[in-house]
């Protein structure tokens, strides 16, 4: 079982569930890897985000998926050859300022789930998982709208 540990909520940003997958490095093949899992784990993960309304029952629902997104991870570098694994955690580290379309995370302590491939030296792709942000483009339509709904309801709130 996994534990989840937040710091001060004062110095979290509580509000989001960040996403980050690591390359293992810089080299081209690497960053493409990166790439093709993003897509995986998005695709993966994407029938069940519009159902979760809070940061807690997405955080508490990811702790219960890492296996599986592991195996998401680790089958398709084994069929790509690659001689590395994925390791997925959720834990909270501190981020630079971002920009996601019109939404900016400012820089501070995020709630996150870390998908980090091999030595996770290279660059990396991130996102939001809780609001939806990064599910809404390539989520099928009959998702789109709840999502949508969502991250409106979110916004009012702020």
């Amino acid at each position: 079982s996994v534990l989840f540990f937040a710091l001060d909520s004062k110095k979290t940003e509580t509000e989001y569930l960040r996403i980050h997958v690591r390359a293992n490095s810089n080299l081209e093949q690497d960053q493409l890897i990166k790439y093709e899992l993003k897509d995986k784990i998005v695709a993966y993960l994407t029938p069940y985000v519009a159902d979760l309304h809070t940061k807690s029952q997405a955080i508490s629902f990811l702790n219960g998926k890492i296996s599986s997104l592991e195996d998401v991870c680790n089958n398709s570098l084994k069929s790509k050859g690659f001689n590395y694994k994925a390791k997925v955690e959720i834990k909270t580290e501190y981020f630079p300022t971002r920009v996601y379309e019109e939404v900016t995370l400012e820089a501070g302590y995020y709630d996150s789930i870390i998908v980090s491939l091999g030595e996770a030296k290279g660059e990396n792709w991130w996102c939001v998982v809780y609001p939806p942000l990064c599910f809404v483009k390539s989520a099928p339509i009959k998702y789109r709208s709840k999502i949508l709904q969502i991250i409106e309801k979110f916004k009012e709130a702020k």
